[in-house]
């Protein structure tokens, strides 16, 4: 017969996330509810181990749901990765009278779970992080605000780096997941997205994405790189190696971890900490909370933590379509001769043939252009587009279906 339910402990450990301070709410609420006692337990497992707790009511929960961090602090224990740690973590429960624990953070707090369960403490694991990396669960408290506040950042580097043109790499968190940059990615319209989940191929993955982008008519370009995938300030000099820009290289840091939660991480929260709760009156150890298909339900922890996340295939196929630019390519084939002139559209292509070759428009167009001669520091470019010839010498664009030709005047017009 399952030993009732009458104090119950939580704790934050490991990186902090928003909608924390939710999920502790919702754990304590959810006690005073079942007529239960709620501890709450300070900085972690250190905390558990050297009995740094409070007595928490409904007035320590009083307006905490709006606020970002953890009112409970966090921490990383080294002590708690012995055996010793653990059992000294075991004896608290003991003398505290605590006959459960809700453990709120990642993977490493799982782990911590699980070797807590094996003492013989009444366990369960809530997920929360940024990086949406635990297999098991859907979702982790932290995600939507994390990816919300990258969002809102991106989009003021954009105001700035279109005034001026400019090519930005922009590094968010997700340790050795692309869960957040791939969701960004998609969100703020970006020209590349590197996550560790794939591998990378610089030239294919961001040199040529550039290159099209730019084809496309746009002067300004955004790299947003997960942390896992490799260093932003690495990137931005391979990226002005290849191309000749100059970019500007943001990491945005912990900033993604502060912050008032949204709706969606207090809601989330809310849900999996009530969960918890009954989880552990139902008499269940071991287990972590998951949010499935837009239902709560628990899997054990070994279990959760042996499952393996891989990206979202949707996502990642959305993405592949939006950065795979197809530049105005039968339109403006349609539209190239207008009373023996190019027309705006694509003027600056052209130009941009001395500067990516012939063989990659080829490629992009699908057309033939061919490079008939170099003469001093400009080159003889000849393009075949549905029978009609262009060529374009120095600052001289002809037209070789019999078109007016343009002279130097205006051929220093279009390439400007």
């Amino acid at each position: 017969m399952n030993k009732p339910i009458k104090r119950i402990g939580v704790l934050t450990s490991g990186g902090d996330a928003p909608g924390m301070n939710a999920a502790i709410r919702a754990v304590v609420r959810g006690c005073l509810y079942r007529g239960i006692e709620c501890v709450g337990i300070r900085r972690g497992y250190n905390g558990l181990i050297n009995g740094d707790i409070l007595r928490m009511d409904a007035g320590t929960v009083t307006h905490i749901i709006n606020r970002g961090g953890t009112i409970l602090y966090t921490a990383r224990s080294d002590e708690f990765r012995t055996e010793e740690g653990q059992l000294r973590a075991a004896a608290t429960c003991k003398l505290l009278g605590l006959d459960g624990i809700v453990a709120i953070g990642g993977d490493g707090t799982f782990r911590g779970a699980e070797a807590l369960a094996k003492t013989g403490v009444s366990v369960v694991g809530v997920p929360a992080t940024i990086d949406n990396d635990i297999a098991c669960t859907d979702y982790t408290i932290g995600f939507d605000t994390a990816s919300n506040t990258a969002v809102d950042a991106i989009d003021r580097l954009r105001d700035t780096m279109q005034s001026h043109e400019r090519c930005s790499v922009v590094e968010v968190m997700g340790r050795n997941a692309g869960h957040l940059a791939l969701y960004v990615g998609l969100a703020v319209g970006a020209t590349a997205v590197l996550m560790p989940e794939l591998p990378m191929d610089f030239d294919r993955d961001v040199v040529e994405k550039i290159r099209r982008a730019r084809l496309a008519g746009k002067t300004h370009f955004m790299i947003v790189v997960a942390e896992g995938a490799g260093k932003a300030i690495e990137i931005g000099e391979q990226i002005h190696e290849e191309l000749g820009l100059d970019p500007r290289v943001t990491i945005l840091g912990h900033i993604q971890r502060g912050g008032t939660p949204t709706a969606r991480d207090r809601v989330m929260a809310t849900r999996m900490g009530y969960t918890a709760v009954e989880v552990l009156l139902a008499g269940k150890t071991n287990r972590v909370i998951c949010s499935q298909h837009g239902s709560m339900v628990d899997v054990d922890i070994e279990e959760g933590l042996s499952m393996k996340k891989g990206l979202n295939q949707q996502q990642c196929d959305a993405l592949a379509a939006m950065t795979g630019l197809e530049i105005f390519y039968h339109s403006a084939v349609s539209n190239l001769h207008q009373n023996g002139r190019l027309t705006d559209n694509v003027r600056r292509p052209f130009w941009l043939l001395e500067n990516f070759g012939s063989v990659f428009l080829s490629e992009l167009l699908g057309i033939e252009v061919v490079i008939i001669a170099a003469l001093g520091e400009k080159l003889l470019v000849l393009a075949l587009l549905d029978d009609l010839a262009v060529a374009h010498h120095q600052n001289e664009i002809r037209l070789a279906d019999g078109g007016e030709a343009m002279g130097n005047e205006e051929g220093r017009a279009i390439l400007q």
